[in-house]
């Protein structure tokens, strides 16, 4: 397989004598991502950098192609969604989906989501302690309206990657949003409106 795109961005970063897990470095990874242009949603599902899940662990951060049961009648959605699995939910679970948001504003809901975070380990028992009260009565939590949906299991149609905690910010900036019947600009206007 071809290099991990995740660890090239690390050691370019490296390289840079960019600080991991900084505002420096969540400014860094923006920039670098954005001229990166798109990316093949399906060699970052085979990243050796990411895990292959079968279900879903609440406070990870996944990536997987999904078809939604009500795309016919959604206005828009996102078909490769990049989420924090918040809670259970019937069928399915609850999550944060990133890609709502345009950068800027991703940037300060992965901030105020690290606040969260269980450890400073950045290893498999960090994991995103945001619950739905909290989003809801935190300031800084706020932009997690137009994020917010209910996936369900039945309507996944690739394996679930997990994204694994130190590469989180990459993850976050990645242009792997793939809206179906609207584009990123007019999605992000929305959820500015509903912000």
């Amino acid at each position: 397989m071809a290099e991990s795109i995740f660890g090239k961005l690390e050691s370019e970063a490296f390289r840079a004598g960019i600080p991991a897990r900084t505002e420096e470095s969540r400014r860094w990874f923006m920039n670098k991502l954005k001229e990166l242009g798109s990316v093949n949603r399906h060699d970052l599902l085979k990243d050796d950098l990411v895990s292959s899940r079968q279900r879903f662990g609440i406070g990870n951060m996944y990536m997987f192609f999904y078809d939604p049961k009500h795309r016919a009648t959604l206005p828009y959605y996102d078909a490769f969604p990049l989420i924090v699995a918040v809670k259970p939910a019937p069928g399915g679970f609850y999550g944060l989906n990133l890609h709502y948001l345009p950068p800027a504003l991703r940037a300060k809901m992965l901030d105020a989501l690290l606040e969260t975070k269980t450890n400073k380990q950045y290893n498999d028992s960090t994991k995103f302690a945001a619950t739905y009260k909290m989003l809801q009565n935190t300031s800084r939590l706020r932009y997690y309206k137009p994020c917010f949906k209910h996936y369900l299991s039945k309507h996944i149609d690739s394996k679930i990657a997990l994204v694994h905690s130190p590469e989180w910010e990459i993850a976050t900036f990645m242009p792997s949003e793939q809206f179906r019947k609207a584009n990123a600009r007019r999605v992000w206007r929305d959820s500015r409106k509903m912000i």
